[in-house]
This record gives structure tokens, C-alpha cells and sequence, in this order.
């Protein structure tokens, strides 16, 4: 039987427009399984970021609770919850983020710095990670040298560079073609298989669906299927 490493128990996410309250989220409760891939399916709009945004401690719910290994988030510290993100989350953002000035190589080394990771061991790992992605020989080169599913490579061998518990893939296929996608997703069932890493990923690709685990589909902030 798989262990719940994340669970959102009627989560509600509201926002104050023109007076008034939008809900984003209208009581929304799942569960993520250790060691698998989860994907949250929905068109623009329809709460996928928002929810993942709660289940990865970078927002609060304004109503509900979201256990992290059985201990809730939405009562941690904000010091807590930081330590948490650094050291055993792993985030990759449809616009990958990576830091212009750094090659693929500091992208991936600052973040072992950020989270404290052994001075001795972070070359080894840094190289290790961005080999595992296929740009062994592409790591000292600038984002704005790589293609764009090149630097998005580089932004899931910087999620994986920490050694995170889970990661948090936020429409990571989609500004590539379906090949890169495909390939993009196989670096992340790697991941899993490899290292025990579990992995949640927003998208509405529906090439994405059958290799999953589980699959929440959304809409109007609302669960409308679960398989």
C-alpha cells in the first residue's frame, strides 16, 4: 500500500476582487502517493496552479489544511515552511526561472548552496544532475545559448539537484513540441524510479495522461474526476 505524502483536506482558496471574494479553490481535498507521478489536468483557469501553489507551501489556504509527511503546513512557521521548499521540495515553472547570468552548471550548484548541500559533494552532484538530463556537455553554457527544452532540462536537473522528497512541475511541457515534452516527462519517471522522488505536474497535454499515476482533473476550482 503506497504512502500519503501530501494531503489537502478541503482546501479553499479565496481572493479579494472589487469587494468581493473569488474562489479559486471550493473545497478541494486529494492525496499524493510517495514514489509516483500525479497529474493535476484542467483548462486555464481552472485551479490547477493554485492548488499547487497550497501543496507546495508557497501559498496558504484561506479555509482547509495540507499535511506535508503527516505534519500540517498550514500550522508550520513561515521559517519552517521556507526550510522545507529549500530542502525537500523541487520546483519547475513553465517559464523556467533560470538565472540569466549562470551557466546550466552555477544554475544547478547555487541551488545545492541555498539548501546547504556538502561544499565537497556539490560538484559531483551539480555535474551528475545536468548529466542525468543529457547536457553534460552543454553545462557551461548560458540559458540564452540553450533551446528552450534545453533550459528546460536545466530547470528539472535544478529541481533534482537537492535530493527533494517532491516535485512541483508547473506546465513543464508547455511551450515544447510533443517530443521534447515526452522527453521531459521520462526525465521526471527517471527521477522517480532512480531516487524515490514524487513527482505533481499541472498541464492539460493529453499526451502526458497515460504514464501517471493518478490523475485530478479540475475545473471552476473544483475536483470533477479522479483516476
Amino acid at each position: 500500500m503506497s504512502k500519503i505524502l501530501v494531503q489537502a483536506n478541503d482546501i479553499k482558496r479565496g481572493f479579494s476582487v472589487a469587494g468581493s471574494t473569488l474562489w479559486a479553490l471550493k473545497g478541494l481535498s486529494m492525496s499524493i502517493d510517495e514514489k509516483s507521478l500525479t497529474i493535476l489536468k484542467g483548462r486555464s483557469g481552472s485551479g490547477k496552479t493554485t492548488i499547487l501553489n497550497q501543496l507546495g507551501a508557497l501559498d496558504y489556504p484561506t479555509e482547509g489544511e495540507i499535511l506535508f509527511d503527516g505534519e500540517s503546513l498550514t500550522k508550520m512557521t513561515e521559517s519552517k515552511r521556507d526550510c522545507l521548499r529549500r530542502t525537500q521540495m523541487g520546483f519547475v515553472f513553465q517559464s523556467v526561472a533560470l538565472v540569466g547570468m549562470l551557466t546550466a552548471y552555477e544554475n544547478v550548484e547555487f541551488i545545492l548552496r541555498v539548501s546547504k548541500y556538502p561544499e565537497k559533494e556539490r560538484r559531483e552532484r551539480a555535474e551528475f544532475c545536468l548529466d542525468t538530463v543529457g547536457l553534460s556537455d552543454r553545462m557551461h553554457h548560458l540559458p540564452s545559448e540553450l533551446s528552450g527544452g534545453e533550459q528546460q532540462r536545466v530547470a528539472i536537473a535544478r529541481a533534482i539537484a537537492n535530493k527533494p522528497r517532491i516535485i512541483f512541475a508547473d506546465e513543464p511541457t508547455a511551450e515544447l513540441d510533443t517530443n521534447t515534452g515526452l522527453q521531459v516527462i521520462k526525465l521526471f519517471m527517471d527521477t522517480i524510479e532512480r531516487e524515490g522522488t514524487t513527482v505533481v505536474v499541472t498541464t492539460h497535454d493529453p499526451e502526458l495522461m497515460d504514464v501517471a499515476n493518478k490523475v485530478y482533473e479540475l475545473a471552476d476550482g473544483e475536483i470533477i474526476s479522479e483516476h
